[in-house]
Formats: C-alpha cells, structure tokens, sequence
C-alpha cells in the first residue's frame, strides 16, 4: 500500500506540499499540484479521510435525528436525507431518539462530538426549553424539520398544518359532512395541538358546533387508530365522517369501520393527513392531503449546507400540503342508508 511518503518521493516535494495538495491548503503552483496528483494516481494512493477533514476542520458529514423509525413517513425522510448528501458527496451519520425527548436531546450531542459540519433535526419530543439550551451549547448548524417556534432559535422547514386540516374539514364540509369525528395524535406534540386548533377554528368558522364526544385523542399509530374508532362506534354519538391525523390512523378507522359491518365511504367516509404510499392501495383508497416530506427535507439539508459554509438563508421555510381525493370520501347526499342518524 502507497504512502504519502511515496509520493512526496515520486512527485520530487515536500510532505508538506503533498498535504497541501490533498487538503486544499495553502499556496501552491498549478504545475506542483498537477505532478502531485498525477504521482497519487500512479501509485493508486488514497487520501486518509480521517486527516483530510482534522486539516480541514470539516468532516464532509451530516447528521440525521429523528424521533424514531417507524412508519413509512420517516423512511422517506431518511432516503431522502440520504440522496441529497449523497448528490453533494457527504456522509450521513443517522440517529433516533426513541420518542425520548432527553434521547434526542444526547443523539445531537453525540453528533457534534462526531464534528459533524451540520445536523438536520426531527424532533417530536424536545421543549422550547430544551432547545432554547441547546442553541447555547452547539457550535454547528442545526436545521428544524416539522416544527414550528415561537422564537427564531433555529432555521427551520415546517409544514402548513393547520392548513391541512383546513382544506380536508372545508371539503369534508363542502361535501355535507357536519358532524366529522376526529382522531388526533398525542397532545403533547406541538403537531396535534395544532391540528386540534385547526379542527376548532374550521367548525367555528362553518357555524358548526364542536363536539367533545367525537374528538379522541390517539398515538399517529394504525393500532391507535382501530382502538379509537371501535370507541367511536361504541359511543354511538353520531357521525358522518371520521378524520384522522395522518393516514396510519385512518387505515386503523377504516378497519374498524369495516369490521363493524359500517361501509365506506356509503355510510361513513373516511379522510386523513400524509398521503403515504399505503393510501392508494387501501380499499377504499383514502382520501388524504398530501404533506411534501421529501420537498422538506431536500430543502433542509440544502439549508444545512449552506450554513455550514457560512452562508445566509432564510430562517424559516413553509410548504404547504395538496388535496389529494381518492374514494374513502362521499357526498353526504349521495349516501343511501347512514349507520348513525347525521
């Protein structure tokens, strides 16, 4: 295996001049570097990476936190991630935090430790208060993806969400439906009580009363979705549509809506948030609003790597989700016989 010392022996220089020629370092002639080079591919030697990025003070890596890996809305997330680092030649280190907000707190820490040139963060779990100490103590770029704060402690890319409840409620209720049953995620996620407050304000806004009876909070899980809809039904407070908070919920629904012999949509419809891939295939297909997940992460390993450059970007970006209209939704007036009285 060639040495650098071979090729500061081939190329007639200095190890210094070789290392400068490597890292990108220092003053050197072009006619140096072009022997220099031509010395590291005839000798077939490859750069130690280890001390090309210590010379650098850059390790050409970013870094991944996610809350977890579960479901198909962070696998696109993290192919993504992977695709964009890979199109600008970096490396990505990945890493959860078991929906643990201390986890995630001690994964981004770890990767600083790592001297990665910036991190890219999904968090469900950490507080203001955990961020606002976290800016304190990084020295590297962090980008926030999904979250929206009160105060400008980190660039992020968040996604519109009380406009996805909105344009699904709004076409719920343009198709008749008053009395829509909701099932949110965990209400100690910034996501869900945005959500929630969405749901109340668009009702408001239609003059239509907000019902606690039909509203069951839930986990973002199809299991958490099944379990709460077999309550719905249970209750027996009536209702014309259910809409959840994301499709895995949804699908959970539409489950127990057909286990209790209740067709959709001929008698219940059936909406949800995501659009992830399990939509189309369902039966009914689900009617869904389409969040742009790879759109958001594209942009912020964009973001990342320009501050990691130290250049400046807008603090935040917002994108906003698509109506996408499948067949788990109808007409109220086009349903024949409702299981409940609505």
């Amino acid at each position: 295996m060639s040495t650098i010392g071979d090729v500061c022996k081939l190329a007639g220089v200095s190890k210094t001049t070789v290392s400068r020629v490597i890292n990108g370092t220092g003053q050197v002639k072009q006619s140096t570097k072009d022997i220099v080079q031509k010395a590291m591919e005839q000798l077939g030697y490859r750069p130690n990476s280890l001390a090309q990025s210590l010379a650098r003070n850059q390790t050409n890596t970013i870094g991944l936190v996610v809350s977890d890996f579960q479901n198909a809305y962070f696998s696109t997330l993290l192919k993504q991630t992977s695709a964009s680092a890979k199109h600008v030649h970096k490396e990505l280190m990945v890493t959860d935090g078991h929906n643990n907000a201390d986890l995630e707190y001690e994964a981004i820490q770890r990767l600083q430790d790592h001297r990665c040139d910036a991190i890219v963060l999904y968090s469900r779990k950490m507080s203001e208060a955990q961020l606002t100490k976290l800016k304190q103590q990084l020295n590297v770029p962090l980008v926030l993806i999904n979250r929206q704060l009160s105060a400008p402690l980190f660039h992020t890319v968040t996604f519109n969400q009380a406009g996805a409840v909105q344009m699904m409620l709004n076409n719920l209720i343009s198709y008749g439906h008053r009395k829509i049953a909701c099932i949110t995620g965990p209400m100690n996620r910034p996501s869900s009580q945005t959500r929630l407050n969405a749901y109340r304000d668009t009702l408001k806004s239609h003059a239509i009363s907000f019902n606690p009876n039909i509203v069951l909070n839930s986990n973002y899980e199809i299991q958490g979705g099944y379990d709460a809809c077999q309550t719905l039904i249970r209750n027996q407070d009536p209702f014309s549509a259910v809409f959840a908070f994301n499709d895995d919920m949804a699908l959970g629904a539409l489950k127990a809506l057909t286990e209790a012999g209740i067709s959709v949509p001929e008698q219940i419809s059936v909406a949800g948030i995501d659009n992830i891939p399990m939509s189309r295939f369902s039966h009914p297909s689900l009617s869904t609003v389409y969040l742009p997940i790879q759109e958001m992460t594209k942009r912020a390993v964009e973001i990342a790597l320009m501050l990691a450059a130290g250049k400046t970007c807008p603090i935040a970006s917002q994108f906003n989700g698509t109506l996408i209209q499948h067949d788990s939704v109808l007409p109220l007036n086009s349903v024949k016989q409702n299981w409940f009285k609505c």
